[in-house]
Order: C-alpha cells, then structure tokens, then sequence
C-alpha cells in the first residue's frame, strides 16, 4: 500500500490540472449568480406590473367585495351593458371582466357569474375571487339564519389542536416535515456528488484503459490499489472543486447584492410569484404564526452530530458507488457501453430520495423509513433525513444508526472486493461489450 499515496496525488493533480476543470471551476460560480440575479430582474420586473380587473356588478350581493391588492387592482363599472363594458376592458387593455348578473338569490348569482379575459388567469387570481364569493355566500346564509357579524368572525377564526407528548412537553406541528427537509438536503447532496464524480472515476478509468496506459500501471501496482487511489485522488478533486464554488459563488453573491441593493427581504418577497406567496401563506397559517418557537426548535438540533454522521456517510456512500462506478469503467471500452449500467446503479439513489421524502414525512419511524435507512444502498440519503430528530428517545435508535453504518462498511468492503476482481480481468479486455453473465464469470476467476 506505499504506492498509495503516489496514485493518490497522480489522479488529483490530473483532475485539477485539467482544462475543463478549471474552466467549469471558475465558471459555474458565475453562471449561478448570474442566473440567481436574472431571476431576481425578471421577477422583480414581472410583479411590478399590477393586473387590473373591471367589475361589472348589476346587484348589490357583491358590492364593495373586491378589494384591491398589491397585484391585484379592482375598477367598478357601473350601468354598464355587458358588451360595452367588455369592449371598454379591452380598450384599455385590462387583464379581465368580472360580470356578476343580477338575480334574487346570491346562489343564483354566484352560478352565474362570469369572467371574460385574453388569456387563461392564473390560479391565484381566480382562487381569489373564488374566496371572495364563497365568503359572501357564506356570510348572506348565516344571516339568514339570524347570525350576527360578531358570530361570524368567531366562525371564520382558526383553531389548532394543542400537540404534548406523555411528559407534557409541547411539539410543534411541521417539525418533523422540517428536520425532514434539511436532512433530506443533506442527503441530496451526497446523490449529486456520487452522480456527478462517481462518473469521473469511471471515465478516468475508461481512458487510461482506451489508451494502453492501464497496461504499464498494473504491471507494478495492484489493480485494489489502482481502483481505491482512483477514487480517493477524484473525491478530494471534487471536494476542492465544491469548496472553491462556495467561496466564490458567496463572493459573488454578496458583490451582487451590493451593486443592484438586493436584501433577503427582497429575494425572498420577490422571487416568488403571487400564487406561490398565496400558497406559502397557507402554510404558514398551519404551521402558525409565530416562528420563534420553530427557530428555538431547530436551534436544539445537534448540528454537530448532524455534520459528523453527514460525514460519514458521505464517504461511505460515496466510496460504495464509486467502486461500482469504477468496475463498470473496468467492465467496457467506451462510455456508450456504460448506459446499460448506469440506471441500476442510479436507480437506489433517486429512490433514496422519493420514498424517504413520503415515508419520513408521514412516519420517520415507520417500517419503510427504518428499512430504507438500514438498507446500505440508500441509507445515507434516508438515515440524514431521520437523523435531525436526533438519537435516542424521540429519535433515530442508537442501534439503528450503529446498524447502518456497520451495514454500509461491511457492503463497501464486499463491492470493493467484487469491483477489485472484475477490475483485474476487466481492465484488459478490449473490443467486447460485456454482458451481465459474462460479469459474472469474471468474479470467477482465480
């Protein structure tokens, strides 16, 4: 193993001294922010712009109903004829006519009603309206019935369930979902860099094989060795590659931001689009108005175990799928001989994240999370998405998360194995596209 380190630094300084490298190093950072800022200018542009609606209203069920809104501006049109009153909004080249018919009934009126614009209206402003009626219903029936304006805003007014486990300690609704998503962030990173440089170390092998180099190296290195000095000289590459994109994407960002004025107000208000907001407002009314105890909530989470069991399985995860990269690279000639294996070795990750996203949701301790979490080929995007809850009571069970990384170094040290010995017969085979059964002769062989 002395030789190690050789092959090591051989495969990391061949990675950053690459032309492409260097390139796309430097300028996926400013292809990022640029994009960031475009989309804060179009945004920006896009809600500056108001949509105004005519309102012809021939009753009185609905007058003074539509108010207006930062998007959203209302102009009443009175004794009007409807064909007039279409022919004057499209004159003045409004985004819509809202007509409300005159009839006895505020049902009668409702079923009635009718919206005429150029195009389809978004969803955010039809659900607007839409709210606007049904609240007018709501409100003309209940009075009906004899019901004071005082009772009907007690009606309207939100009610939640208050949520305390068996030691009368509150919990918050939504926290689970929370810790979910950052430890699905996490755990979505780990695919994004298995994917992308795990395909690094196959094309590397694919080209030293292409180009008889491979030849020379084995007749003095061991091919376990070749294939783990591989992996570690490209992962290191790749890390130095991600650390250089977050420093200057961050320079970049904070310049940016600089120039134009741009505050995380303003990105956060102005990069969503008024039915996101509308959406992202729901939500908020069900997690609750207050956020201070959701911050108090994730402040209590261990980041530092969260960053180290990140860590780990980082690498393992990464070192288990870059072997099988590595073999598939031993295994063919060419790249385009690779797309047969491609999809089965993927097909875990985006699986990982689907399935873990829908069963940590709904049940972080349910047998498909555990399971998914245990299973080495998906644990680390499914255990970091459970492992935000922290371990022990509560959380992820110690046993689970020693189980799991026992799990992940014991199939690392059987792929390495199988990779090593389809490495060695792999590397000098030329000329044959090989085939699943043949693969399997391979590890075979004494």
């Amino acid at each position: 193993m002395n030789k190690l380190p050789l092959i090591i630094k051989r495969e990391y300084i061949a990675k950053v001294r690459n032309r492409s490298f260097i390139v796309m190093t430097i300028l996926s950072p400013l292809l990022v922010v640029g994009m960031v800022a475009l989309v804060f200018f179009l945004t920006s542009a896009n809600n500056d712009e108001a949509k105004v609606i005519a309102v012809l209203d021939e009753g009185q069920f609905f007058e003074g109903s539509f108010q207006n809104t930062s998007t959203l501006s209302y102009v009443s049109f009175e004794g009007m004829p409807l064909e007039a009153a279409k022919d004057s909004a499209q004159h003045k080249n409004y985004y819509g006519l809202l007509y409300i018919p005159q009839k006895s009934d505020i049902e009668q009126v409702a079923k009635n009603i009718e919206f005429f614009c150029r195009e389809s209206p978004g969803m955010g402003v039809l659900s607007g309206m839409e709210n606007v009626i049904q609240r007018n219903i709501r409100a003309a029936k209940l009075r009906d019935f004899g019901v004071s304006d005082q009772v009907m805003k007690d009606l309207e007014r939100g009610y939640q369930i208050n949520v305390e486990n068996f030691t009368g300690e509150k919990k918050l609704r939504g926290i689970n979902e929370m810790k979910a998503v950052i430890g699905g962030g996490f755990g979505y990173l780990i695919m994004m860099f298995i994917i992308i440089y795990g395909a690094f170390v196959m094309r590397s092998v694919i080209e030293e094989k292409t180009s008889r180099i491979i030849e020379v190296i084995i007749s003095s290195v061991k091919p376990f060795q070749l294939m783990l000095g591989k992996i570690i000289g490209t992962s290191l590459a790749g890390i130095t590659q991600f650390l250089i994109w977050i420093v200057l994407a961050g320079v970049l960002g904070v310049i940016l931001a600089g120039v134009l004025g741009i505050s995380a107000d303003q990105l956060g208000s102005q990069a969503m689009s008024p039915e996101a907001t509308q959406a992202v407002n729901g939500m908020s009314e069900g997690v609750g108005e207050n956020l201070t105890p959701y911050i108090v909530e994730l402040m209590k989470i261990s980041w530092g175990w969260l960053l180290f069991s990140f860590v780990i399985y980082f690498i393992l995860g990464y070192l288990i799928y870059s072997s099988i990269y590595a073999a598939i690279g031993a295994a063919v000639d060419n790249e385009t001989d690779t797309q047969q294996f491609m999809f089965p070795v993927i097909m875990p990750l985006m699986l990982a994240v689907y399935v873990g996203f829908f069963s940590v949701f709904n049940n972080p301790h349910g047998p498909i999370a555990v399971g998914f979490s245990l299973f080495p080929l998906t644990s680390p995007i499914v255990m970091l998405m459970r492992l935000p809850g922290g371990i022990g009571e509560g959380g992820v069970p110690l046993w689970q998360f020693i189980t799991s990384v026992v799990l992940l170094v014991t199939t690392f040290l059987f792929i390495v194995w199988i990779a090593a010995r389809i490495y060695r017969v792999g590397i000098l085979m030329y000329g044959k596209k090989p085939s699943y059964k043949e693969l399997y002769r391979w590890l075979k062989y004494n």
